[in-house]
């Protein structure tokens, strides 16, 4: 089969990234003709590894003069295309140069399967492509995550997909809701688990992992730590990731009196490495998709802390089973999980074992056939509204 997966930026990093090139990686070793499609490129070299036999090229090469400039930014309302919504998160990114060239590249395409994998993608290609490829959506996040404006669009035109994919039974749910009649497919992503070194939870570390933006809650996860920094003086925690609201972070840490103990790490290559050397997981976001970078952690026996926000942890975990949820947005019943944890190693090697094997689901070996699967009934024909599919 033949098999577009289109990305906005495939040089860039990102879980929807990482996330869209091992599927690609699975299906081009399993003989596929697979390609990635970039929409911008803004990078020399991709940033994750990418089999050579999947092609990778870009519509539109913003490297030698990025069109979100300052000047770009004060003409963007009116030079932006017309497709993509305004409150689409990255609406930013399509101008109507950019746009142009993704309805010129999927307008034409007259065989195989295109996978978009964003709403601004997503849109493009329910209204422009055509009847000849097989046109399937990816949601990374959750449809109650996105501005009105993008929902009404989405209910509006993602009925024209032959498939729409989420990754949590609740987003399946809500899709279900907004697309009477429109296959919705639940496929979580694969999350390669071999070669994991399991923590042994002596260490008194507490890692986090996320881009530092306001999604992320780590807001919430400095006040909780600083709740419980006094009954627990031995203990630290780790943030790996970089992002805008660093400076913004680095103050709020420094007025809670937790320089040295609570620590921006910045990005770092050894990720494994880290979670391996951990103790305890803390997810503090305020919407998730699916958290890879918890079920990352729990491929490394980390036992989870995680606010019930939606969606996604509660998805994965089971309370008190292999992690321990509580009500989103509350740090101080972050911070309490968080020190009933820091207390009890006999509690963090339960929910920890428990964990690698909650995170054994989520292996390539596991997700990537329900993908060729789809592909395949999807290529020959068949109809989605069977139980073999309705009960994903």
């Amino acid at each position: 089969m033949k098999i577009r997966y289109m990305l906005l930026h495939a040089y860039g990093m990102g879980g929807t990234i990482r996330t869209v090139v091992n599927q690609a990686n699975a299906m081009a070793a399993a003989g596929h003709d697979v390609e990635i499609v970039s929409a911008v490129r803004r990078r020399t070299k991709p940033q994750f590894a990418i089999d050579p036999r999947v092609k990778v090229w870009a519509l539109v090469d913003q490297r030698t003069a990025v069109e979100t400039d300052s000047l770009a930014r004060k003409v963007w309302r009116r030079a932006r295309g017309k497709i993509v919504p305004a409150g689409e998160f990255a609406a930013g990114y399509f101008t109507e140069r950019v746009e142009r060239a993704v309805i010129d590249y999927v307008s034409p395409l007259s065989d195989g399967i295109l996978v978009t994998t964003r709403p601004a993608l997503n849109l493009i290609a329910a209204r422009r492509a055509t009847s000849g490829v097989i046109r399937v959506a990816q949601d990374h996040m959750n449809l109650g995550s996105y501005r009105k404006p993008v929902r009404e669009q989405i209910s509006r035109h993602y009925s024209r997909f032959d498939a729409v994919v989420v990754l949590t039974e609740t987003s399946r749910a809500e899709y279900r809701e907004a697309l009477p009649g429109c296959p919705v497919i639940r496929i979580p992503n694969g999350i390669p688990m071999a070669g994991r070194v399991h923590s042994d939870h002596t260490a008194p570390v507490v890692i986090a992992v996320g881009r530092l933006v306001k999604q992320k809650g780590f807001d919430y996860l400095i006040k909780a730590f600083a709740s419980i920094a006094d009954e627990r003086p031995e203990w630290e925690l780790k943030v790996f990731g970089t992002g805008p609201s660093e400076e913004k972070l680095r103050e709020r840490i420094e007025e809670a009196g937790l320089t040295g103990r609570f620590k921006l790490m910045g990005r770092t290559e050894t990720i494994h490495d880290e979670m391996a050397a951990a103790s305890i997981y803390a997810l503090s976001s305020r919407i998730e998709g699916l958290p890879m970078a918890m079920i990352e952690a729990m491929g490394h026996a980390l036992p989870v802390v995680a606010f019930d926000c939606p969606t996604g942890p509660a998805d994965v975990l089971t309370h008190d089973v292999d992690g321990v949820l509580v009500p989103p947005r509350d740090p101080e019943a972050l911070g309490a999980a968080l020190s009933r944890l820091m207390g009890d190693i006999d509690t963090r090697r339960r929910l920890g074992a428990a964990a690698a094997r909650t995170a054994q689901s989520y292996s390539p070996e596991v997700v990537m056939p329900l993908w060729e699967d789809l592909f395949t009934a999807l290529h020959n024909g068949e109809r989605l509204d069977d139980p073999r599919w309705t009960s994903r």
